[in-house]
């Protein structure tokens, strides 16, 4: 009924700017009676989650369970979302700021955790302006700075309350707020209202003519910047074209009815016996879930599961704030931090922050002092768990700092230690990390060793090639041999097969082949001695027979020319010599007196 009979119109825009990752989110959902509008920035860097998304969906999947404008409902869909973020903070902790704008057509509440803003424009006059919860806006408020200076102070992004804070989360919710016709609602987040100024929005409201044109110039303010690096930014506009109006004579009516039918009960003291009836059965049932939350955290309490104490001890607390017992009050509130720091102590340990790890554990034994529902056993435990990992990374840290100087064998023995360190902790991420620092220590010096035997086989090869160019073959085979050696070693196969040919290049120059035999041409006697007949063949020319040889190995015997006698072994007399014989040749001596052949 109320949404046929009012006008309101959504427009957005949202973009990753230079980033790869837009970890923004806008959604809204418009019911009969009520419409909500969620905007969330997300805070963390983890890539597998979007901690903004997970934010608005959870408050407003709470929403449309159980609509609501009050201030105690509004915190519990953001204090719910907050604890969904601490569950699943695995890899890193989730985080987000996020801004909550819930109507009834009629009037509107806002509800922040951090620097997502919301601002309303009528009739072009800024008239609402959600305020930060940052460090930047803190110093506003007590006037330290000037209020226009928090958009580019460097403390805005310091937020003291955002969802996902593991300790306090105090969101806050506005006064109801009534709307009129043609009342402008903008939600920004940082990276929209960090570049375009308040005054700036203004104008562009009056220039537009509806939400999504809006929308749509805020984005063109912004890029006509153009930064280098331009953050995710949202913008999402709600034009209020028209608001639900009361029917106040039927608002008179009924009252009227109301007061009629109360006043017989008041003058019998009826009705102040049913409120009294109904006041004390909801105190009652809130008394009951008090003691049931409480049992039910202090048996997660006593199991170990603080995440799940928390929870129960956080529903214990709000019900005993309902009935106002303040004993149980501070009892719960105690139980509840207490639990808190256990259970962001547990976080730190995942995100290897241990120092962070012991401070939130030590926090946690001064709160459970004189309390018989936490195990003080579980605390020391995880102190000594924590300080033993912190003393690990210690160790880890001494071995980067060697490995970082190129010291590898020194960075080794230390990682070996803190290995054995992490065994004797069970610190199992402890041992993923060490055997990775492990194993890439050893391919440094693997590498080293490489090179090292790498330069001696090459110092082997240039020695074998100064040893063949001074044809010492055999120190050359040597050095190529043992250059050969290396580089099987270090698996060079190349250059294996590369001395491989240079040693048997260096055995062919050390053992050469020997020449296949060639007939050789005879040689001239000397001058003054003659050559037997047919010497070297097995007989002469003419087909007479040659002369017997001297030795019986087969040498020539060379016999001087006779002079006029038969021929003797003794000196011939001076005369004229004859001719050698040529190759080819074979000629008989003779003696002058034709005798026969000596």
């Amino acid at each position: 009924m109320r949404k046929e009979n009012s006008d309101f119109k959504t427009g957005f825009v949202t973009e990753a700017g230079t980033f790869v990752q837009n970890r923004d989110y806008f959604a809204f959902v418009e019911l009969e009676d009520m419409a909500c509008w969620v905007l969330a920035d997300g805070l963390d860097s983890d890539s597998e989650v979007n901690s903004a998304e997970m934010v608005v969906r959870s408050i407003l999947s709470r929403f449309l369970n159980r609509p609501s404008m009050s201030a105690a409902r509004l915190k519990r869909y953001m204090q719910e979302a907050s604890e969904w973020l601490n569950e699943e903070s695995r890899r890193v902790r989730l985080k987000a700021s996020v801004l909550i704008v819930v109507t009834d057509y009629t009037r509107m509440v806002w509800a922040v955790a951090g620097h997502a803003r919301l601002y309303v424009v009528r009739e072009g006059r800024l008239v609402e302006r959600s305020r930060d919860q940052s460090l930047a806006q803190s110093w506003a408020d007590e006037e330290r700075i000037p209020q226009e200076s928090v958009d580019r102070h460097e403390e805005r992004h310091n937020l003291l309350n955002y969802v996902g804070k593991p300790d306090v989360f105090e969101p806050y919710v506005s006064p109801k707020v009534l709307l009129e016709d043609g009342d402008i609602l903008l939600m920004n987040t940082p990276g929209m209202w960090e570049n375009v100024p308040s005054a700036e929005m203004i104008d562009a409201a009056q220039e537009a003519k509806g939400p999504v044109e809006l929308a749509d110039l805020l984005e063109e303010v912004l890029l006509s910047r153009q930064k280098r690096d331009i953050p995710n930014y949202t913008s999402a506009a709600i034009y209020a074209n028209k608001v639900y109006k009361e029917v106040k004579g039927k608002k008179r009516k009924w009252a009227k009815r109301i007061a009629l039918i109360l006043i017989p009960l008041l003058l019998v003291g009826g009705g102040a016996y049913v409120y009294m009836a109904k006041e004390a059965a909801r105190k009652a049932e809130a008394a009951a879930g008090m003691l049931d939350h409480g049992k039910s955290g202090d048996d997660y309490a006593a199991e170990g599961d603080y995440a799940k104490a928390l929870k129960e001890y956080s529903e214990a607390r709000s019900d005993s704030q309902k009935i106002k017992d303040k004993v149980h009050t501070i009892l719960f509130t105690k139980k509840q931090r207490a639990a808190q720091y256990i259970v962001d102590g547990d976080i730190f340990l995942k995100e290897r922050e241990y120092d962070k790890a012991i401070t939130s554990f030590t926090k946690a034994q001064s709160e459970i002092k004189n309390q018989d529902d936490f195990d003080p056993k579980h605390l020391e435990q995880r102190i000594g768990q924590a300080q033993a990992y912190s003393a690990v990374m210690e160790v880890v840290k001494e071995g980067d700092q060697k490995f970082t100087a190129l010291d590898y064998i020194g960075a080794l023995e230390i990682y070996q230690k803190a290995k054995q360190a992490s065994a004797e902790a069970s610190f199992a991420d402890g041992d993923k990390l060490i055997k990775e620092k492990l194993d890439e220590t050893h391919e440094k010096i693997a590498g080293l060793e490489k090179e090292t035997k790498l330069l001696e086989a090459d110092k082997l090869d240039k020695k074998g090639d100064r040893s063949m160019a001074a044809q010492d073959y055999a120190s050359a085979i040597s050095a190529f041999a043992s250059a050969q050696e290396i580089y099987q070693e270090i698996k060079m196969l190349e250059r294996v097969l590369g001395m491989e040919r240079k040693i048997t290049k260096a055995e062919e120059k050390l053992n050469p082949v020997p020449a296949a035999p060639s007939a050789a041409p005879a040689l001239p006697a000397p001058q003054g001695e003659q050559t037997l007949p047919g010497q070297g063949q097995g007989q002469g020319a003419g087909g007479q027979q040659t002369a017997p040889s001297a030795q019986q190995q087969g040498q020539a015997q060379l016999i001087p020319p006779a002079a006029g006698s038969p021929a003797s072994a003794a000196p011939a007399a001076p005369g004229p010599s004859k001719p050698p014989v040529t190759e080819g040749q074979s000629q008989p001596a003779k003696e002058e007196g034709g005798g026969p052949p000596a």
